[in-house]
């Protein structure tokens, strides 16, 4: 046996505590060169740089919310400076998304992003937007190339000055950054484009759920308007001879892949209103594109003074023009159209040759070409890639297109968003000079995508423009475009585009309100119909109440309709669904299952909508409609009922009464008796209160909406690492919900499932009476870097419905700046 005296371990513990000292120093010393080359990326405002590029100069004045107001003696200069401050603040951003629309992403991130690569090399959409940019006219190409330049001026300097790689995160991930070009800002207006579309996941799933419960009930579950009847969808089934049968769920796709789960594709709020509606006597705009919530914001705020006079508002990083915002002539915003701007073709092969498809004169060869797939610590893949006359062959591995692809089929697409002459940036950016509302719509005629509702408003007219190819169907489309159909039949391939002047168009309506929550605008049928599919009727019906219940209006009635949290789904669904339930619980011993049923209906009951973080009422509503759907489809869906995890009023209003029938999703398939809805609703209030009563104890009216409804504003690489999550990731209580005109979208799925993680990314105010009091105001901060204090300083603003004021004087941006900076270039 060792016998250690006192010496001996007098002697141990002073070297343990040599190396846990040791160990210690070396830890901090670890965190100081961490943050030391952190913050050499984090842009100092005040420098003076000089650049190699033929400029006159240019003032970068940050004001004091770090926005950019940017001056130059010409309009390249301008966009010059907005690539440079773009980069300053966005780099990682803006090549991140460069990365998504090459499909490059798995060159640093390895295996986990190998299916968002194979997707976007499929559709080629850089490939597409090279092309693009050769095409485009003179205007546009030189403030595309001078942004370009202004990207890559900053690149230079960051290399030049050991600026910590630009950003933080080149740190963890490959640091070399490839020049940047116009085609980069146009692949990145067409990413918006595929990441706005919701008609890939909607027709594919539609075709995988139709197998499994028939065309018939298809209409209950995923209905296309609620004012139309029905209209006759074939049954996928026969059309392909694929068997009925139950359908698996599919894994999540990578947040970073650009087509989104059912429910989650584009939306936004966009009104305005005549000088006749106003109190100013001139016209109001008011506007909020709802996105997935992120740290940073896909937005970033700037100013820009052109030759025809300043603008200001929202722009996304990487591309150079304001996408919602004013000059001192014209206002504008946008919302997503929800136009159907894609069609999926199912391909017969050749039985004799594999490489050719069926047309309807005969067999073709597809047209074809092999790329290389870098992927990070991996064996680089090659990708064959496929063509037919309506678009890229997609591999039957993805989406679940197994399921409904016959042996020896493949499925392509076709997409508005696959142009190769596209001109879609360019109107954007001449949109920033145009004179007034009228002249500002004949800048669209050769917009392609993404397909927008644009409001524009100048001092005395409003309009509302559907801008964005439409496709031109057959009157004899089998399915009309919402389900895969046979490519090789003439009927189902689209004749071209419809005339821009056919688009859904609205001028000084007699109401003098234009609006937009992505509704429904066009009565027209098929083909002029623009959608099937359309977005949330019930933010409009509450919008329509807000504008029509007061003859004037004025910027802060625009702000309470922007910032209003009352749900008419809410109103609409509990009037139905606990119509039986109503008053009707006997006393019940305290903490049982009945007492709590009954605490929580008297709650409901007295409970007018208001999706308000402080009260537990919303939490109750979305939980129990959370349940009751599912338990009205999980007997019919199986795994497939996963696919629907958003609610849909519109679904339980039909079930609930009993439109077409649809009562029967109430009965349980497999019971031997007939239950009624009362019954499934009861079953799913009880299901929703033991959730979570386990997650929030059993208090009930102390349970907080905001609580469970956190706005999470997550880096979308940091985020994920967990001592970096907590730097990088911005998480606040919010009101509001899926339906409300303040949107906070719930996740839904998972262990965190009312979890808000889509809203308005951006909001904006806009007043002709007093155009300098417009408001504004972004969801995180105008920096990307995690160090800056501009990281998240616009937050909590953002959270609390308020907004900052941006103006186009000169002298007011440069009372408070943070910063000026001025770019020279080079003496020779």
């Amino acid at each position: 046996m060792i016998r250690f005296g006192a010496e001996n371990l007098g002697h141990i513990f002073r070297w343990l505590m040599r190396g846990f000292l040791a160990l210690a120093m070396l830890s901090v010393l670890a965190v100081v060169l961490v943050y030391y080359f952190a913050s050499r990326s984090v842009p100092d405002y005040t420098q003076s740089y000089t650049v190699q590029n033929r400029i006159q100069g240019i003032e970068i004045v940050r004001d004091n919310k770090a926005v950019p107001h940017i001056f130059a003696q010409n309009d390249a200069d301008v966009f010059f400076g907005l690539g440079f401050a773009h980069a300053q603040d966005r780099l990682w951003q803006m090549t991140l998304r460069r990365r998504t629309a090459q499909g490059r992403l798995s060159e640093i991130f390895g295996a986990e992003t190998e299916e968002v690569d194979a997707f976007m090399r499929r559709l080629d959409i850089y490939a597409l937007a090279r092309v693009s940019a050769s095409d485009q006219p003179p205007e546009a190409r030189s403030a595309l190339q001078a942004y370009a330049d202004g990207v890559n001026a900053w690149i230079k300097t960051v290399q030049g000055n050991a600026l910590g790689r630009g950003a933080p995160e080149f740190f963890l991930f490959q640091p070399s950054i490839a020049p940047w070009t116009p085609a980069d800002s146009i692949a990145l207006l067409k990413l918006m484009a595929v990441e706005s579309s919701k008609h890939l996941q909607t027709d594919i799933l539609r075709a995988r759920t139709s197998i499994t419960i028939g065309a018939e009930l298809l209409h209950d579950i995923m209905p296309e308007d609620p004012s139309e009847g029905k209209t006759s969808l074939p049954e996928y089934a026969q059309m392909f001879h694929v068997p009925r049968t139950q359908i698996a769920a599919l894994p999540e796709r990578h947040d970073l892949h650009p087509v989104k789960p059912l429910g989650f594709a584009g939306a936004s709020n966009v009104w305005a209103a005549q000088g006749i509606r106003t109190a100013g006597k001139a016209s109001l705009l008011a506007v909020d594109p709802h996105n997935a919530l992120s740290a940073p914001s896909q937005w970033m705020l700037a100013r820009l003074e052109l030759q025809s006079g300043g603008v200001i508002g929202a722009t996304i990083p990487g591309i150079p023009v304001i996408m919602a915002g004013r000059s001192d002539k014209l206002a504008w915003g946008m919302a997503a159209s929800h136009l159907d701007d894609l069609d999926l073709y199912v391909e017969q092969l050749d039985p004799q040759d594999p490489t050719s498809y069926k047309t309807s004169t005969g067999f073709k060869k597809f047209k074809t070409r092999q790329v290389i797939l870098k992927i990070k610590d991996q064996k680089s893949k090659t990708l064959d890639l496929r063509w037919s006359d309506n678009g890229p062959v997609l591999p039957r591995s993805s989406f679940g297109l197994e399921e409904i692809t016959p042996r020896d089929h493949v499925v392509s697409l076709r997409s508005t968003a696959l142009g190769h002459q596209d001109k879609s940036l360019a109107a954007l950016i001449a949109l920033m000079m145009a004179p007034n509302a009228k002249e500002a719509r004949n800048l669209f005629v050769d917009y392609e995508a993404p397909s927008l509702n644009l409001v524009v408003a100048d001092s005395d007219t409003v309009a509302l423009q559907l801008i964005g190819k439409v496709p031109s169907r057959r009157l004899g489309h089998i399915g009309q475009g919402r389900i895969p159909s046979q490519g090789w039949l003439q009927r189902n391939q689209w004749k071209g585009y419809f005339p821009f002047e056919q688009n859904p168009f609205d001028l000084n309506p007699n109401s003098g309100i234009v609006a937009n929550t992505n509704n429904k605008i066009t009565e027209a049928a098929f083909p002029h119909h623009i959608s099937h599919s359309w977005g949330d009727s019930y933010r409009f019906q509450r919008l329509s109440k807000l504008l029509t219940e007061r003859k004037i209006h004025t910027r802060d009635s625009f702000m309470d309709a922007q910032l209003d949290t009352i749900s008419f789904s809410a109103r609409a669904l509990l009037a139905l669904v606990a119509k039986e339930l109503w008053f009707k619980e006997a006393p019940a011993p305290v903490g049982t299952p009945a007492y709590h049923r009954k605490t929580a209906l008297e709650l409901l009951a007295n409970w007018n909508g208001r999706m308000n973080e402080h009260d537990p009422e919303p939490l109750i509503y979305a939980s129990w409609m959370r349940h009751f759907q599912n338990y009205l489809m999980r007997d019919e869906l199986g795994k497939l009922t996963s696919e629907f995890a958003q609610v849909n009023p519109v679904f339980i209003e039909r079930v609930m009464r009993d439109i077409d029938g649809a009562s029967v999703w109430c009965d349980i398939r497999q019971s031997s008796r007939v239950e009624t809805c009362t019954e499934i609703a009861q079953s799913a209030l009880d299901a929703a209160l033991l959730e979570l009563i386990t997650d929030y104890g059993d208090r009930i009216e102390s349970w907080r909406w905001g609580q469970a409804h956190q706005a999470r504003h997550d880096h979308p690489i940091l985020g994920h690492i967990p001592l970096l999550a907590w730097v990088t990731n911005i998480h606040q209580d919010t009101s509001g919900g899926d339906h409300t005109l303040m949107r906070g979208l719930t996740k839904n799925i998972g262990d965190a499932p009312y979890t808000n993680i889509n809203a308005a990314g951006f909001r904006a105010l806009i007043d002709f009476a007093d155009l300098e009091s417009s408001l504004y105001v972004v969801s995180t901060g105008q920096s990307g870097h995690p160090l800056s204090r501009h990281y998240d300083d616009l937050a909590q603003l953002w959270r609390r419905g308020e907004y900052i004021p941006m103006s186009l004087d000169p002298d007011l941006a440069r009372a408070g700046a943070v910063g000026i900076t001025t770019v020279m270039p080079k003496a020779n």
